[in-house]
């Protein structure tokens, strides 16, 4: 069992930066497959960016350029800065593990909910206007 835990969310104005951490147990953390995702309210949750046991990385074309996935694997932790908020980035945001991603590649990473077997309780990201 891996437990996923993020933190770091709160309320920034628009334009402002944010920084999610996500901490996951395991002694073979560095195998994972790591991924956000987020879910607005009356929305469906969403591919957000995610990153490969090589470091590789994928990202939503709505935050391309603007949020960096990144992950230390001594600390077990893997990180979402987000630049240049806007309103429409307001969404819980969601950690998930794939601990048996590498499996499939040092390189592999997935955009789909349901490649990912261990989730956060999500933490709260508001964007103002």
């Amino acid at each position: 069992q891996v437990q996923v835990v993020e933190s770091g969310g709160g309320l920034v104005q628009a334009g402002g930066s944010l920084r999610l951490s996500c901490a996951a147990s395991g002694r073979t953390f560095s195998s994972y497959t790591m991924g956000w995702f987020r879910q607005a309210p009356g929305k469906e949750r969403e591919f957000v960016a995610a990153i490969a046991r090589s470091g590789g990385t994928t990202y939503a074309d709505s935050v391309k350029d603007r949020f960096t996935i990144s992950r230390d694997n001594a600390k077990n932790t893997v990180y979402l800065q987000m630049n240049s908020l806007k309103p429409e980035d307001t969404a819980v945001y969601y950690c998930a593990a794939d601990p048996r991603g590498w499996y499939r590649g040092n390189d592999y990473y997935s955009q789909k909910m349901t490649s990912y077997d261990y989730w956060g309780q999500g933490t709260q990201v508001s964007v103002s206007s």
